[in-house]
Parts: C-alpha cells; sequence; structure tokens
C-alpha cells in the first residue's frame, strides 16, 4: 500500500471513528494533517508515513469514547491512560496504526484551548484551531507550512463566526492575550511569507484564495490586537527568557 493510499484508507477510518461517537453523542473531531487532507479534498494530498490518526475531544465524552475505541478493537496504552488521561488518551489498533485523542486542549509549545468550538466543523476541529495548532510549533517545518498554506488557500480570514471562516475577532484576542503566543504566530507567518517569496508551492495548487492576501490579513490582526496588561509587561522581556514550552516527547506501550 502506498503512503497516499495509507492516508485516505486513514481519513476513512478517522470519519467512520467520527460518525460512530457522534450517533451516541460523544464529540470526536479530527486533527493534525489528516484533518487538513479532510477540510482541503481539492489540493493534491500530502503523502504520510505515520500510522496515526489525531483527534480532539472533550472531558464530557472522554470515558464513553474510551469505551467505544476499545469495543471497535483498539488497545489501550494502560499506563500511559491511566497517568495522561486527563489531557490524552492513546490506543493501538491490531493493524498497526494508532488513535492519539486530546482532551479540551493541546499543549506543545503554547497551549490552544479548543474545546469551546470543537463541534463547529463536522469531522474536524475549526480551520483557525488547525491553523494555530500549526503556528504554534516553534520549529515549524516544510509539513507544517504546506498544512498551514493549504487552510490559508481554502478557507476565507474574516470577521465572522460562520463556520469555515478563520475568525480574526478569535485570533486577535489569542496574540493580543499572550506575547509568547504573538511572537511564535508572527515569526511563522514571516515564513510563510518567505516561502510563498521564493516561488511556487505544489502543495496549493488550484487553491481558490490569494495566500498572500491571506497572510497579510494574519499580520495585520496580530497587530492590531488590542495588547493586555499581561502581554505588555512580557513584551517588555521579549526574546531575552524563552517564551514557548518544548514539547514532551510521550512513551506509549
Amino acid at each position: 500500500m502506498s503512503e497516499a493510499q495509507t492516508t485516505t484508507d486513514l481519513l476513512d477510518e478517522g470519519r467512520a471513528l467520527v460518525d460512530l461517537a457522534t450517533a451516541r453523542g460523544l464529540v470526536l473531531r479530527l486533527l493534525g494533517g489528516i484533518a487538513v487532507r479532510e477540510l482541503c479534498p481539492d489540493l493534491p494530498p500530502r503523502t504520510r508515513t505515520g500510522q496515526d490518526v489525531d483527534f480532539g475531544s472533550v472531558s464530557s465524552s472522554r470515558r464513553a469514547l474510551a469505551d467505544l475505541l476499545a469495543e471497535r478493537g483498539f488497545v489501550p496504552d494502560k499506563t500511559f491512560n491511566a497517568l495522561y488521561g486527563n489531557k490524552q488518551l492513546y490506543f493501538a489498533h491490531p493493524d498497526g496504526w494508532a488513535v492519539d485523542v486530546l482532551i479540551d486542549k493541546l499543549a506543545m509549545c503554547h497551549t490552544l484551548d479548543f474545546a469551546d468550538r470543537i463541534t463547529r466543523m463536522p469531522y474536524t476541529l475549526d480551520p483557525l484551531d488547525l491553523l494555530l495548532s500549526k503556528l504554534q510549533i516553534v520549529k515549524f517545518n516544510e509539513k507544517d507550512a504546506d498544512d498551514c498554506l493549504r487552510l490559508l488557500v481554502s478557507y476565507p480570514v474574516g470577521e465572522s463566526d460562520e463556520a469555515g471562516t478563520i475568525d480574526l475577532r478569535v485570533f486577535r484576542k489569542l496574540v493580543g492575550d499572550d506575547w509568547g503566543w504573538w511572537r511564535t504566530v508572527t515569526l511563522n507567518l514571516e515564513r510563510l511569507r518567505s516561502l510563498l517569496d521564493a516561488g511556487e508551492r505544489p502543495a496549493i495548487a488550484g487553491g481558490r484564495l490569494d495566500p498572500r492576501g491571506q497572510v497579510d490579513a494574519l499580520e495585520q490582526a496580530a497587530g492590531d490586537a488590542p495588547k493586555t496588561r499581561r502581554w505588555k509587561l512580557r513584551a517588555r522581556v521579549g526574546e531575552r527568557v524563552k517564551w514557548y514550552e518544548e514539547p514532551e516527547e510521550s512513551l506509549h506501550h
């Protein structure tokens, strides 16, 4: 099976799990590269070498969701889930792929609380949350950049809470309250601009929106966002003190 076929199969499996959870009144949504694939079906697929499908869920669904996954043949990492189950669950499938479920938030270089917006889209996190999940990465790489650009050529940036819009009001509130978030996001927007200036990006061939205009809008929003006292106090320190967390590597058994 090729990597592209594997990605398609994993997306189908992910959608099926979301459908099962929804039928039971549970909250489950795709995140990561598989979610970007779901939201950007008209763009060239990104090949994938890993065998995990990442999801987001909420605390109220956690226990019943663990039962559902066990019923479907997934084997829990009991040690990991006992230690970290309040914020993350891990299950392996006998066919060789695995499921990671983040509860309420994504904590990496920065913390992204997605619980309040998790049901805005039928199968995935909101496009804004998926975009932020990538823009918060300090060691931003080509894969992260491609995922950001896929979203930016597919979903408009605007002043709206309409599903499928990258809501600038939510974006401003986040980056205007936390200087660390603001710094990492603005650095990565600069990196996206540099990549676009360097030449064509095959990953976004056929995208309906102008990626430069979208990056412009996000940069302007970050600059215009009202800054809290907390933001201003942290800005005085600047980059002399590390403004982000080093993501932990979790060991599954």
